[in-house]
This record gives C-alpha cells, sequence and structure tokens, in this order.
C-alpha cells in the first residue's frame, strides 16, 4: 500500500470509526458489534505505525471515549478515567506480563475481575454521603447524573464511615430484568431494547428519575478514585474487602501469580459467563500492588499495569428459511425469523424475534437470507445483519400481513408505535397466549399445564376463556379421550388447578395479563390492596400515590376493571373458589422487616421460588450476593463461598430449621 492508499484508508477509517463510536457513546444504540468495532481500531492503529507522517492528535486512536450530551450538566472528572488497552489472546498476556515484569524487575501478583458490560459512573463521598454521580463521558468530561445513580438500590447513599472518597463503578442490569423490561416493552408495542447495557447506559440518561427507578438497575465497584490512603489498603485485593466493609457491591475477584493461571482462568470463563445472572464481555487483569502500579504509571491513554481480556464473538451464519407472524396476548404483531440451527453462547437457538417491521426494513433481511445471528446480552437471540455478498437472486421484501394471521381483523398501526397490533378481542390467537399466561410459572403456576395441553384443550373446546381452567373438573371423561392422558395424569392435572386456588392473589393479578402490569407490580399491588374487592375500586390518584405504580400502569389497571368482559370474569374466578386476598405486608411489617437475605446451597425444605416469596412475604429482602448490608444467610448444603463470607463479615447464619424458627415466632 502506498501513501496515497494509506492516506484514503486511514481517512475512511477514521470517519467509520467515529460515526460507530458517537452511536454507541452517545445514543446508546451501537451499529456493529464489539469484535467489528475493534478490528476496525485495530487496522486504524497499524496503519498509523506503518505511515508515522499519517499520524494526527484528533484521530480515534487517541481519543478515551464519548461525548457529552448537553442536556445534563458537565462535569470535570478529579482524575481522567482511563480506558483500557485490550488482549484478545494468550499471547497478548503473555507480551503483557513479560512487559510488567521487565519494568518492575520482578513478578507481580495480579487481580482478574469480571468486566462488566454496562456504564462507568464515578461516585463521590463526601464525609461519607453520596454527593455526585457522574458518567465517564470522554474521561475528562462527563455528565451528572446523581438523581438516577440514588435510584440503584446496591449503591449505598451513606457508607459505614465518615469518609471523603471517590469510587469507579459500573451500572448494569441482570439478565432476568432484562427480560422482564423487554416483555414490557412488547405489552407496550415498542421496540426491545437491544442489549443490557443499552438498557443500563439509556437509564442512567433520564431525565426523569422515576424511569430510571423503574428500571432495577444495579451496580458494582471496581476501582478507588481517590481515599486510598483513608481507606489505609495497599493493594486492590485489600481494597475490595474495605469497600464491601463499607457497604459496597463489588465484582468476582481471583487472585493470581503467574499469566498462565490467568489464561486458563480466561479459557474457563469463556463457558461459565453464561451461568452468570449478568453480562461480562471479558476480564480485566490489574497488578494488585498500589505501589507497583505507581512505578509502572500510565499511558496518555490508560494505566499501564492493567489491561482488558476480551472474550471471542459469540456470532455465528446461519440462513433463514421462513419468517413466521405470531399474534400476543395484547394483540401485537411479530415476526420471526426461523433459521438452521447454531450453536451461539453455549446452545442451540433456531429462531429470533424480528420485532416490527421497521426492524426488518432496516436490516433488510429477507426469506433465503444468510444471516449472522448472537444472543444479545447472552440472553435473547437476535439477527445481527445479512450477509449481503451471499443473498440467493429473486429474493422479496418481507412485509407483514394487512390483516391479523388468525382472525383476518385489518390490523392497526397506533401513532408513536413500531408494533401492528389486532384489536379484535374476542381473536383466538390473543385468547390462547392469555391462557398460556395464566397457567404459567410467573403466574399461577399450575403444574404440568403447558402451552402443549392449552392448544389441545382450546383445540377440543373446553377451554375459551380463563375461567373456564377451573371447570375442567367437569370434563374428566373427554379428558381421558385426550392422546397421552390417562385416569392418573388426569387427576394430577385437576389436583395441580385446584391447588392454584389457594395462590397468593398477587399471582392471580399476574396471570390476568394486564398491561404493563408484571410480577414486581402485582406485588406492590397486593401489599397496598390486600383483596380484589380493595384493587378493583381503587382509582388512577389512589394507585398512583403508590411510588412503584405509574400513571401508565394506573390507567392501564382502572381500564382493565372497567371493562364488563372484566367483571364477569374476575366474578366467575370469584364463585370459582379461586383466592382473592394477599398474605403479603407492606415493608414495614413482618418479622424481616428491613432486612436482606441471602440463600445458598441446596435446600431440603424449600425451593428457591418458596424461601424468596416467605422473606418477602414477611417483610424482607431476598438479595443474590453478600455483603456488609446483608442481615442473614440462610444455609443449606454445600454452601460454599457466600457461606465463608458470611463468617468473615460476621452476617448471622441461619439454618433451614432457624429460618423456621423466626417464621414461628412471627
Amino acid at each position: 500500500m502506498n501513501i496515497k492508499e494509506a492516506m484514503a484508508r486511514v481517512d475512511g477509517l477514521r470517519k467509520e470509526i467515529n460515526k460507530h463510536s458517537r452511536a454507541y457513546h452517545e445514543f446508546d444504540k451501537p451499529m456493529i458489534a464489539d469484535f467489528e468495532y475493534d478490528a476496525l481500531m485495530n487496522e486504524l492503529k497499524e496503519l498509523e505505525l506503518e505511515f508515522p507522517e499519517l499520524d494526527d492528535p484528533n484521530s480515534p486512536t487517541k481519543r478515551v471515549g464519548g461525548e457529552v450530551l448537553s442536556i445534563f450538566k458537565k462535569v470535570t472528572h478529579t482524575i481522567p478515567l482511563l480506558s483500557l488497552d485490550n488482549a484478545y489472546n494468550a499471547e497478548d498476556l503473555k507480551a503483557f506480563d513479560t512487559r510488567i515484569r521487565k519494568e518492575l524487575g520482578e513478578a507481580p501478583e495480579y487481580t482478574v475481575e469480571y468486566k462488566i458490560d454496562g456504564l462507568t459512573v464515578a461516585l463521590q463521598y463526601q464525609l461519607g454521603k453520596l454527593t455526585r454521580g457522574a458518567t465517564r463521558g470522554d474521561g475528562i468530561t462527563g455528565e451528572e447524573v446523581t438523581h438516577n445513580v440514588r435510584t440503584i438500590k446496591a449503591l449505598p447513599l451513606v457508607i459505614d464511615e465518615p469518609l471523603d472518597i471517590e469510587v469507579r463503578g459500573e451500572v448494569f442490569i441482570s439478565k432476568d430484568n432484562f427480560l422482564k423490561l423487554n416483555e414490557q416493552q412488547a405489552l407496550l408495542g415498542k421496540e426491545s431494547f437491544a442489549n443490557p447495557r443499552n438498557v443500563a447506559a439509556g437509564s442512567l440518561r433520564q431525565l426523569d428519575s422515576k424511569v430510571a427507578s423503574s428500571r432495577n438497575l444495579d451496580v458494582f465497584i471496581f476501582d478507588l478514585i481517590s481515599g486510598v490512603d483513608s481507606l489505609n489498603v495497599t493493594c486492590q485485593s485489600e481494597a475490595f474487602s474495605k469497600l464491601n466493609e463499607l457497604g459496597f457491591k463489588t465484582a468476582s475477584i481471583e487472585k493470581f501469580s503467574k499469566v498462565d493461571e490467568i489464561i486458563a482462568f480466561t479459557e474457563k470463563m469463556v463457558s461459565v459467563r453464561h451461568s452468570l445472572p449478568y453480562d461480562i464481555d471479558g476480564l480485566v487483569i490489574k497488578v494488585n500492588n498500589f505501589a507497583q502500579r505507581e512505578a509502572l504509571g500510565y499511558t496518555a491513554k490508560s494505566p499501564r499495569w492493567a489491561i482488558a481480556y476480551k472474550f471471542p464473538a459469540e456470532l455465528a451464519k446461519t440462513v433463514i428459511r421462513e419468517i413466521q407472524v405470531q399474534v400476543g396476548r395484547t394483540g401485537v404483531i411479530t415476526p420471526l425469523a426461523v433459521f438452521d440451527p447454531v450453536v451461539v453462547a453455549g446452545s442451540t437457538i433456531s429462531k429470533a424475534t424480528l420485532h416490527n417491521q421497521d426492524y426488518i426494513n432496516e436490516k433488510d433481511i429477507r426469506i433465503g437470507d444468510t444471516v449472522l445471528v448472537q444472543k444479545a446480552g447472552d440472553v435473547i437471540p437476535a439477527v445481527v445483519r445479512v450477509v449481503l455478498e451471499s443473498r440467493p437472486e429473486n429474493t422479496e421484501n418481507f412485509v407483514l400481513p394487512l390483516k391479523c394471521p388468525i382472525c383476518e381483523t385489518p390490523t392497526i398501526r397506533v401513532d408513536g408505535e413500531a408494533a401492528l397490533r389486532c384489536v379484535n378481542p374476542v381473536c383466538p390467537a390473543k385468547i390462547q397466549r392469555l391462557l398460556m399466561h395464566f397457567v404459567s410459572r410467573t403466574a399461577m403456576n399450575i403444574d404440568g399445564f403447558g402451552e402443549a395441553l392449552v392448544e389441545a384443550f382450546v383445540e377440543k373446546g373446553l377451554i375459551e376463556t380463563i375461567p373456564d381452567i377451573y371447570s375442567l373438573h367437569e370434563h374428566t371423561d373427554e379428558l381421558m379421550s385426550l392422546e397421552g392422558f390417562g385416569e392418573k395424569s388426569v387427576k394430577k392435572l385437576l389436583d395441580a388447578i385446584e391447588e392454584s386456588k389457594s395462590n397468593d392473589y398477587y399471582r392471580l393479578i399476574v396471570g390476568l395479563g394486564i398491561p404493563l402490569i408484571g410480577e414486581k407490580a402485582a406485588k406492590t399491588l397486593a401489599k397496598h390492596f390486600p383483596n380484589m374487592t380493595l384493587l378493583r375500586a381503587a382509582n388512577v390518584e389512589m394507585l398512583t400515590a403508590i411510588d412503584e405504580i405509574g400513571e401508565k400502569m394506573a390507567k392501564s389497571l382502572v381500564n382493565y376493571f372497567q371493562n364488563s368482559e372484566s367483571e364477569v370474569l374476575i366474578d366467575r374466578l370469584m364463585a370459582s373458589g379461586v383466592n382473592m386476598t394477599s398474605s403479603l405486608v407492606l415493608a414495614d411489617n413482618g418479622i424481616f422487616s428491613g432486612k436482606t437475605l441471602v440463600v445458598t446451597g441446596t435446600l431440603v425444605k424449600y425451593t428457591r421460588d418458596e424461601i424468596k416469596a416467605l422473606i418477602e412475604s414477611n417483610g424482607g429482602k431476598a438479595a443474590g450476593s453478600v455483603s456488609a448490608k446483608t442481615s442473614y444467610v440462610v444455609v443449606g448444603e454445600n454452601a460454599g463461598s457466600k457461606a465463608d463470607k458470611a463468617k468473615q463479615l460476621g452476617i448471622v447464619i441461619l439454618t433451614e430449621d432457624d429460618f423456621e424458627a423466626l417464621l414461628n415466632q412471627s
């Protein structure tokens, strides 16, 4: 390549990288996968090294991060929040270790931490109180988001000692909460979020803190920006322990003295990371000792004592064979790509939602296309892009139907929504989806009553609406005539249906499929309106007086209960003996009021769902990790590291018998 060709390529790369960088950092809408972005950046770095005359101080290779949105107050960081150099393989890690050993003249100890895929924040505490939260921005200037970080329940607003410190953390959303949030988006007919990182970034940039609060954000603290001396720590592992003591939540940390051990750990984590409840896109390797870090120093862009190991890209190539059209329980028409099965992120996938017509048009997806697929956030299968050079001839643009594919009612698209909808209230597909939702685990949890049975019973005319489920005992002979059903299996199903009548009525609220009302909202409602009569009588003003219930949710509830069909449905359920009262209590009542409990190990007397429900119904919070804020740790067999950490922190450990004894006291 001559200088003229290099100049043209460098100019093109810089423009393309800046475009993608802005999409990712400023608008939280990445246009390409991380590995594709890294490939562009690496190519630019190599060309700038090969042709030093093309070096430019404004090149993206010289810049740490993104831009600051003008709608937020700008914050100049007390100490620049630098980015990290990347490692992609064992050779990169060995080269990093060789350089460190050479510069220090000795073998260091390393820490390895999870690289949480979220949004970095700097958090200032004065006299132990949170005074400011800011995004990283470009590393020098960020955006003040104090009003939103205050809504993160895992973040202490006041730490246990009156210290002046500043910490750095990563705000994220768990995989479970990400799935629930996208379910809510679907109910609203809105576009699904692409990945958990987008949710975290977008939530922190909301002007209304209620929006951030509703997203169930979480945070891991991973660094001390200032205040090392006041904490009296000399290394990263000590800092993590001290941060835990102060009430901060930190991610997993490991210590290694040999690079081969680090390499083995990275190889292990490539598959293990999929089992974590949150997203990590790599690991961060740091020199543990702070004095050695000072000796190694910094470049203009990054610390010389740390490196980020990026996991290999999890993309797979496949061919779309069909685009199916589904009708959801709220009438939303959703296209679904069906493709040749491929293994991605540890499991086989063969389908991915295409969300809506806008999504299909934007990516120009057609039947017969070769596409790259991934699991967004290691959870949701997604089509990343079409491999256009492999497109067969004579493919056609895909257009969603103008009529519902089930009942043929004309579909509509409401202004401001991305989704098409079937508005027929008695559309069989909507009714069937609602029935599936009602019997599901998150709703009435009727054991053995899966989608296949719902389909079979609807087809045979045994059930048409939700209350019909509780009349199935009147059709025992017809049930036993179905393929695969005998006397025992019919009895088992009918017993499970009968048992579901005694569920706490928050499960019924979930099962009714009221738009915008999921499990969390249903529990909140059941605590404030402990029976169905009170809830049905509530107006918008009464509902919005509850912090967790917004105006749209309140209107959705009122509209549902004012509907004559809903009134008949609930009256029929009541007549069938379905429980309409709640045993849930407000947080200021109950034996575990204001306390946080962690459950670990294999339980004998309870399932995880059962013990979580007991904790919450008695005023407590069921958490997943142990910290200084934990009140009790309930241990089963093979309790492991969480029990060990509880002992180190002096937290009360309960056996299942101890837990039961506390409940009996209450």
